[in-house]
């Protein structure tokens, strides 16, 4: 199989298998073409959907209209991910007219597990280690609050969620060197489909490009292969996408983050 009928396997088995799929653990409900997911309490909402069914014109703005303003009642934030090739055309047009404002564009990238599977290669004095407890997520908060100068006071009542159940299992995996998180990632394992999605890996400046996350890819994807997922899929960064094609991850779709956000919050 060529590079590009691969991709567009891969595209076809993304779509097939995850879009449009409820987010474990979170109050989803059916609404026309969409799913929608509430947060509770433990960040912002979601809409999600495989296709809007053909829904256009003055009844899509409607429909866009709904949503921001149910979740305007709730108090919440909601994303609309707007994926390349969606329809209507011109849907983020409307979007933005409804009032959501367009997030960085990320890239949707998938690869074999079993081809980025391998012994991870860390600097000295960096080790790798799968954390539960609630002392070692507090850590990785500090440490993501410093790589991104904000605040992420949820993020260790969102990652003991998901390491409780219910809903697709997951793994948070910190790197560390003399006592100091250097760099965390976390994935799920997708019940029921080939893929797994890997999550975070973000990295203190002074240990970037040292094959830090190179290898927190490798050691996911390996924890991928043991349990039987055969696709390893990663909503990529322009940082990120790089670093990731080299370990050959291929590139299948665009994705923007489209955000309501109440005025009240």
């Amino acid at each position: 199989m060529d590079i590009s009928s691969r991709a567009s396997a891969h595209l076809r088995a993304y779509d097939e298998q995850l879009r449009g799929r409820p987010t474990p653990g979170r109050t989803a409900e059916r609404v026309g073409p969409v799913l929608r997911v509430v947060s509770d309490g433990l960040g912002q909402g979601f809409l999600l959907y495989r296709d809007l069914g053909g829904l256009d014109g003055a009844e899509l703005d409607a429909f866009i209209a709904g949503q921001r303003d149910f979740f305007t009642e709730i108090g919440r934030p909601v994303e609309w991910k707007h994926h390349g090739g969606d329809l209507p055309v011109d849907l983020p047009e409307r979007l933005v007219a409804a009032g959501f404002e367009a997030e960085q564009r990320e890239t949707v990238m998938v690869g074999e597990a079993a081809g980025l599977a391998a012994t991870p290669v860390l600097p000295e004095g960096v080790r790798l280690r799968e954390v539960t407890g609630r002392v070692d997520l507090e850590r990785i908060r500090e440490m993501e609050e410093t790589v991104w100068d904000a605040d992420r006071s949820w993020l260790p009542d969102l990652l003991e969620r998901d390491l409780a159940g219910p809903g697709d299992r997951c793994a948070v995996v910190l790197a560390e060197a003399g006592g100091q998180v250097v760099c965390a990632a976390w994935m799920r394992f997708h019940e029921d489909t080939d893929f797994v999605s890997l999550w975070g890996g973000s990295t203190l400046k002074e240990w970037r490009g040292r094959g830090v996350y190179r290898a927190m890819v490798a050691y996911r994807a390996g924890l991928a292969v043991d349990r039987g997922f055969r696709l390893v899929q990663v909503d990529a960064s322009d940082d990120s996408r790089p670093i990731l094609a080299r370990l050959g991850l291929e590139a299948i779709v665009t994705t923007t983050p489209y955000v309501w956000t109440p005025p009240t919050i």
